[in-house]
């Protein structure tokens, strides 16, 4: 299924190498915050973005992206 998501992401090196979907910008912020002040000095970089994306629901219920869809 398709949806308009905000989701944080994890990038090393520019590559995207996790995603998660968040309920709203001011919690994607703030978790963003926490984790740059988690890791000091390294390449990892975080952001926010509300993208389209392919999602799937999990056996427990909740949502993850399968597939960002970047246009």
């Amino acid at each position: 299924m398709e949806q308009v998501v905000i989701a944080l992401l994890m990038m090393i090196n520019n590559e995207i190498v996790e995603h998660r979907i968040q309920p709203s910008l001011s919690e994607c912020l703030k978790r963003k915050r926490i984790a740059q002040r988690s890791e000091t000095g390294t390449s990892i970089t975080h952001q926010c973005i509300k993208s389209k994306a392919e999602i799937e629901q999990n056996i427990d219920g909740s949502w993850s992206i399968k597939k960002l869809i970047m246009e």
